[in-house]
């Protein structure tokens, strides 16, 4: 009884599994396949056949873009010119898959009542292969929050979602690349800034960290150096200024207050931006990429309008978040050596309290100036010597002291950097508090 209740329950098993492979290859069967109520497709053209795009409005000249041989868009029409790709590619992407809210009518007889007989817009897609596909969009609907739409070679008539209009409908001053520079942030290798630093220049060095250049060789923030690329990557043209607002931009960037001018050099050659602040208090920029003048937000001009000591690196240790394996402590001739071991801290044989040392390493790596000056360092009072990076930075800085004043330097460096005194002694009390570690008490 026992063997036959186990070869029915193992039959039982089989069809049941068998019954869950059929589902399931029944419902892998379904994915992919419209509902029987989803709406009809209109458009259906995979984005990387379309080659050309021609945008014309009833009341607006026509605009042309189309892939050249980089596979890049171009303007054509209503003039060349440079194509914010982004934009271009959000107008491709909503012409290749375009849906309808519902069919209207199988075969319309009459376009008129559909605004379609001189449609509002006719966008003309051109294939890969030559061949075209043009797409009409009408009136409103009359409860609005669509447009009637057909396709130039189909009866049909449908609705769309007004949104799917506003996606399609673009000038040459939507589609323009509106960038005053163009540069390729990744690939810049120098910038320069005239502003209240007369020929300042940065540039990359052997670890791809932006460092001053000129006036002299420098340490920098590279925070502050990034920011200014970005700003300068971000300053884009209005295009929505009429033509007397251009006309009075000219005018006012002849007689307006020099701010700045960026030089931005990548693998393409050197790019420039001269920024000027106008009587009105308003920004105005001339780019040597594109025509014209623009005006711009203040936060450009305030980002480029900075000195020298604005892209100096105030701290005194580059070593940052990168968790030091060796500290050496000098002071009055007194040497501490810590070294990492694992997870511990170690001096010569005794192991030392972890959190002591890390408070000493934090003390270090928020040292900073508060004045960068060309002398003033005496005899080095206290000395610190960082490790890092796995043994392949090594920066020692000295400490001296002239009445109540603190001032430091870098090893091989001729910079000398004033101190907040408070720091120093904070720091002073941390290499002094640095402990054995004791094991706790149970």
């Amino acid at each position: 009884m026992r063997i036959r209740g186990l070869m029915i329950a193992v039959a039982v098993l089989a069809l049941l599994g068998g019954l869950l492979w059929w589902s399931n290859k029944a419902e892998k069967a379904k994915e992919g396949q419209p509902a029987k109520d989803a709406p009809p497709k209109i458009v259906q053209i995979p984005e990387d056949q379309i080659r050309q795009i021609e945008i014309a409005r009833k009341d607006g000249e026509a605009t042309v873009i189309r892939k050249n041989a980089s596979n890049k868009w171009e303007m054509t029409a209503p003039q060349p010119l440079s194509v914010d790709q982004e934009a271009a590619n959000s107008v491709a992407s909503a012409l290749a898959s375009l849906s309808s809210d519902r069919l209207i009518e199988e075969k319309a007889a009459d376009l008129t009542q559909y605004g379609l007989g001189a449609p509002a817009l006719a966008v003309t897609v051109t294939k890969k292969d030559g061949k075209t596909e043009k797409l009409l969009l009408g009136d409103d609907t009359p409860t609005g929050g669509s447009v009637f739409a057909k396709l130039a070679s189909d009866p049909r008539v449908f609705t769309v979602a007004t949104f799917n209009k506003s996606s399609l409908d673009k000038t040459g001053k939507d589609l323009r690349d509106k960038r005053l520079l163009t540069f390729d942030s990744d690939k810049l290798v120098r910038v320069e800034l005239s502003a209240k630093t007369p020929g300042l220049e940065f540039g990359k060095n052997n670890q791809n960290e932006w460092q001053v250049v000129k006036p002299r060789p420098l340490r920098a923030d590279s925070l502050q150096i990034e920011e200014v690329i970005r700003k300068l990557k971000d300053a884009k043209m209005d295009t929505s200024v009429s033509g007397e607002d251009a006309k009075k931009a000219v005018a006012a960037f002849g007689g307006a207050k020099l701010v700045a001018t960026a030089k931005a050099t990548d693998a393409s050659g050197t790019q420039q931006l001269e920024v000027r602040k106008g009587a009105d208090n308003k920004y105005y920029a001339r780019s040597s990429v594109v025509e014209g003048t623009h005006t711009v937000g203040a936060d450009l001009g305030d980002a480029l309008d900075k000195g020298l000591d604005d892209f100096r690196n105030k701290k005194l240790f580059d070593f940052g978040f990168s968790d030091p394996t060796k500290v050496e402590i000098n002071r009055g001739g007194k040497l501490a050596a810590y070294q990492k071991s694992g997870e511990k801290w170690m001096a010569g044989p005794k192991q030392m309290d972890s959190a002591s040392v890390q408070a000493l390493i934090d003390k270090l790596r928020d040292l900073a100036s508060i004045k960068f000056l060309d002398q003033g360092f005496t005899t080095a009072v206290f000395e610190a010597t960082v490790t890092s990076n796995d043994g392949k930075r090594t920066e020692k800085v000295s400490v001296s002291k002239s009445g109540n004043s603190y001032f430091a330097r870098r090893e091989n460096e001729p910079a000398v950097y004033e101190l907040d005194g408070k720091i120093v002694e904070e720091l002073e009390k941390a290499a002094g508090e640095v402990k054995e570690f004791q094991q706790p008490k149970k």
